[in-house]
């Protein structure tokens, strides 16, 4: 399971994304262009000394990551736009999860390269969900789904 984020443009997002693929052992992989440049204090104070820990990789179009490190990878794109509501997806571990720019989700062109979309269920006059608490929700179901969790609710995985 990795998380793609495709042209992510708020830094404190991006640094708890990071923190959270710190926290469950995935891979973060950013597509350019970025809207802050990786030394941002903002985004090094989200991810705080997590940063080291995170497998993250940068590159400068999807087409650079789909070559690289795509390959074999099931493309799962999310939208509040529409696309089989989280709770029901069939995720897969080889899945890698993408989220689009804060200001706009993934564009059309980038939805059609795959038939695989997802959406969190919302209820009430909001039409969407901060990015990075996004990411959290869809990458805990998934991991949930594929049966990742339960060997870490073991006494030597609890972290105190």
């Amino acid at each position: 399971m990795e998380i793609v984020l495709f042209e992510p443009e708020i830094p404190p997002n991006t640094g708890n994304i990071a923190r959270l693929c710190g926290a469950t052992d995935t891979v973060l992989h950013l597509i350019e262009p970025l809207g802050f440049r990786l030394d941002d204090k903002y985004l090094k104070r989200a991810g705080l000394d997590y940063w080291p820990h995170v497998q993250k990789y940068v590159w400068s179009d999807f087409e650079s990551y789909l070559r690289e490190a795509g390959q074999g990878k099931r493309l799962v794109m999310t939208s509040s736009k529409g696309g089989t509501p989280m709770h029901h997806f069939d995720f897969s571990d080889d899945d890698a999860l993408i989220f689009g720019p804060e200001s706009r989700g993934l564009p059309q062109s980038m939805l059609e390269r795959s038939p695989h979309r997802v959406r969190i269920p919302i209820r009430g006059v909001v039409r969407s969900l901060n990015l990075s608490t996004s990411v959290g929700i869809v990458l805990y179901a998934a991991l949930a789904h594929c049966q990742q969790l339960d060997a870490w609710c073991t006494p030597e995985h609890i972290h105190h």
